[in-house]
């Protein structure tokens, strides 16, 4: 099974962004949905523009309208965006077709929260659209619960569309991790569980975790 990358969700402070960079995360969320603890509107879009190349710029949204989105990308130099509300595939096309015009390489992650009634062919309208699919612990609050949901159910997921894998990934979580053989795990999505307070990352703990990730 090839290496799972690693995104590294809601950061926010300058300071911790570089340090966090430095471990050479394949991804760096910053979230843009107000009612987030870690609504990175304020910070310096030069911040985000100035991260290593190898590091995908990835821009959280929900329900946000597709024209802010758009100024956003590049406002921010994001490379890719995670579409985190009940955004329909129409929508993500409209995303997806603009960007990808001028930047090719732009990828579209569209999530979902999953609990025991999620149904899984609903998927089957995003094909062709996004890149990848996100799954979640189903929540009223658009992520970042920092619960772990049963990665069981992904036993339903019969799509070919890679994905990343969210919700309650702590430290503890490697070992876990490491038996999981799907080959469309594309990859590890860790935010809350990680933090010192909200929008701030514990660089030692994302140091040893990743170390742990085979």
């Amino acid at each position: 099974m090839k290496q799972v990358q690693l995104k590294i969700c809601g950061m926010l402070h300058p300071e911790n962004i570089a340090e966090v960079a430095a471990l050479e995360p394949d991804y760096l969320g910053f979230i843009f949905f107000k009612g987030s603890k870690r609504y990175a509107g304020e910070l310096d879009p030069e911040v985000v523009k100035a991260l290593p190349e190898q590091i995908r710029r990835t821009g959280v949204f929900v329900n946000e309208d597709a024209q802010v989105v758009l100024e956003l990308v590049f406002q921010y130099g994001l490379n890719a965006v995670q579409l985190h509300g009940a955004e329909s595939p129409e929508y993500c096309r409209e995303v997806a077709q603009y960007v990808k015009d001028k930047q090719p390489e732009f990828k579209v992650i569209k999530s979902f929260g999953i609990n025991v009634d999620f149904d899984f062919r609903q998927l089957e309208a995003y094909l062709g659209v996004v890149d990848y699919f996100l799954f979640d612990t189903q929540t009223p609050d658009h992520g970042g619960s920092g619960k772990k949901f049963d990665w069981s159910l992904l036993d339903k997921y019969k799509l070919d569309v890679p994905y990343f894998l969210s919700g309650g990934i702590g430290p503890e979580s490697a070992e876990a991790l490491n038996e999981i053989s799907d080959p469309r795990l594309s990859a590890i999505d860790i935010n809350s569980r990680f933090e010192l307070e909200p929008g701030l990352k514990d660089a030692g703990k994302l140091k040893e975790f990743k170390h742990k990730l085979s």
